[in-house]
């Protein structure tokens, strides 16, 4: 009975007996069994199929950094502007100011109109005095033309439609807010 270094041997001096290469490479290789494994077994190994073998260079079939996947990621959904906007969102206080930001916060961003919610109506006066200057400094971080209104608004009153019996045109207590 052979054993594995007899095997050996012989699969060696077979291949240095074929004449070419090219007969040497289409030879079956043996089994530790001694049968030769089928065509269709041999090849069924993916990159033997492809004809590519994975060596020392890298190429597209290597773990890729994070930050490039989450790049092509978003760009391939479309999820850019509304990322970047979130960004302008949580980073409200550094874009307008502490001082701003403590009496007005935005509230949502729609093809181009940013809605900032105020605390008082005397900031939201303030606030769209001040409109131009924010703009301003919203598109130089987003790009131009990326906000082209900002919608102020005063602070949520409460509603006096309270009832089966109310008018439609009442004013309420007669009381201002703010």
């Amino acid at each position: 009975m052979d054993d594995g270094l007899d095997l050996a041997r012989q699969v060696t001096r077979a291949a240095a007996s074929s004449g070419s290469p090219a007969a040497r490479r289409r030879r079956r290789r043996p089994t530790p069994t001694g049968t030769p494994l089928p065509d269709d077994v041999r090849s069924a190994h993916p990159d033997r199929r492809r004809g590519a073998i994975s060596g020392a260079h890298p190429d597209e079939r290597d773990p890729q950094l994070l930050e490039s996947e989450v790049a092509r990621l978003v760009g391939r959904g479309g999820w850019d502007l509304p990322l970047r906007m979130r960004g302008v969102f949580a980073r409200w206080p550094e874009l307008v100011g502490d001082d701003v930001a403590g009496h007005c916060t935005p509230e949502s961003f729609v093809d181009g109109v940013l809605v900032v919610r105020t605390d008082s109506t005397a900031w939201a006066t303030q606030l769209t005095l001040l409109t131009p200057t924010i703009l301003g400094r919203l598109n130089a971080d987003l790009g131009s033309g990326t906000v082209r209104v900002l919608e102020v608004r005063g602070p949520h009153l409460p509603t006096w439609k309270k009832g089966r019996r109310s008018t439609r045109d009442g004013r309420g207590p007669r009381d201002t807010y703010g």
